[in-house]
């Protein structure tokens, strides 16, 4: 049995189940297949001096360090940060020396390494390979190549080392391979993490008795958005969109920074859950009347593709992979950090006619024949056994 090290910055755990859902629904697809997974989560804590000066660096440790879930041992070793560190202070070497004494203290021996973002964990993970003598595969998801790389000469130089010295990178979309290409030189191959869609199925309730056990108003038209509360994903300008609008309300699912400023932007129009467990959010879903993601800048959003296979509006920006994923319908999408199209793009959805079934049921098509997690399960394995059968032969000549 194959066994694999995952290196992640985000995971869920017992007490955050909804960060890096996506992470641990290829993990699954990837056991189901005999692949022996250890997933290992390293937390940032700011040094002690810094924790003394301001209360927003002291670090408050919310997720256990070690966890079984659904079968995968994960690890979340400490290591040592600092305030914008993928600006400047980059901390691969850190992370890598916590992964390497948890792997040391566990007795693990992993066959290949995966990272996941170039940033910090694809450098990291760099550093480890080359420690053990272990091959490892980077994937990227998106900002780690459009936004990181670019804030330094330092951010860009571990950018490039982390994907140089990768024995195999994947991107999430043709949009992060044709980047990556660009600013490195390097070649990647498209493989997209996909979702369950066997068992991410449109709930049996009706929106209205939906609607009823999330607690949610049943006379107003509701838009859901999912994910990191921050100001890069849009939330502001959707807050002030629905702020403009009349009989509209926003669902901010997920938590960040930017909490507080979506109340003061939005006020009762803006309902805000926090985290929610995984299994519901095909309620809140289909619950919903559209689902906007109005980012700066994205890899290829698994809630996209979650929200299309329950066939809801989607209403995002023409960001990452979303135009290759939406194909001749990609005119819906709207430009970034503009409040005015994102409302016009809303009114245009629900008394425009501009969603229609038709299009709902090929863009359904299209992601149950290229997002299927299991299907692209089957094809990382082979790419696992194909790096691991490479680097032995080389040990070996």
């Amino acid at each position: 049995m194959l066994k694999v090290l995952w290196m992640t910055s985000v995971y869920p755990s017992s007490r955050k189940p909804g960060e890096g859902v996506f992470h641990e629904t290829q993990v699954q697809a990837l056991r189901r297949l005999g692949i022996d997974i250890t997933v290992v989560c390293p937390l940032p804590v700011n040094p002690a001096p810094l924790r003394l000066l301001k209360k927003k660096y002291r670090t408050i440790r919310q997720v256990p360090d070690y966890e079984e879930r659904n079968g995968v041992p994960v690890f979340r070793p400490p290591y040592t940060a600092l305030p914008g560190q993928l600006k400047w202070a980059q901390p691969h070497h850190r992370i890598a020396k916590s992964v390497l004494r948890t792997i040391e203290a566990n007795g693990l021996h992993p066959d290949v390494i995966h990272a996941h973002f170039a940033m910090p964990s694809g450098g990291a993970g760099a550093v480890v390979s080359k420690k053990l003598q272990i091959p490892y595969v980077l994937t990227l998801h998106g900002s780690d190549v459009n936004i990181y790389p670019h804030y330094s000469r330092s951010a860009f130089q571990a950018f490039k080392t982390a994907v140089q010295s990768a024995a195999d990178v994947l991107a999430v979309s043709d949009a992060l391979k044709e980047k990556t290409k660009e600013i490195s030189g390097i070649d990647s191959s498209v493989l997209p993490i996909g979702v369950s869609l066997e068992r991410f199925q449109k709930p049996s309730a009706s929106k209205e008795e939906l609607r009823e056990k999330l607690k949610l108003p049943k006379d107003q038209t509701l838009i859901v958005f999912i994910g990191r509360l921050v100001r890069e994903k849009g939330v502001i300008e959707l807050a002030e969109a629905v702020r403009q609008l009349d009989k509209y309300k926003a669902v901010f699912i997920g938590d960040g920074p930017e909490k507080q400023l979506i109340r003061q932007k939005a006020g009762e129009k803006a309902i805000l859950t926090g985290q929610v467990v995984n299994q519901q959010i095909a309620e809140y879903l289909a619950a919903s009347d559209i689902f906007a993601l109005p980012s700066y800048s994205e890899g290829m959003p698994t809630v996209v593709i979650e929200a299309l296979a329950l066939k809801v509006p989607v209403l995002s920006t023409a960001v990452g992979g979303v135009p290759g994923l939406f194909g001749k319908h990609q005119r819906l999408l709207v430009r970034p950090r503009s409040v005015s199209a994102l409302k016009e793009a809303v009114l245009g959805y629900t008394e425009g006619g501009k969603w229609r079934e038709d299009i709902a049921e090929e863009l359904y098509q299209t992601v149950h024949a290229q997002y299927d997690a299991g299907r692209n399960a089957e094809a990382l394995a082979k790419r696992y056994e194909n790096v691991w059968h490479a680097a032995t032969k080389q040990l070996g000549s």
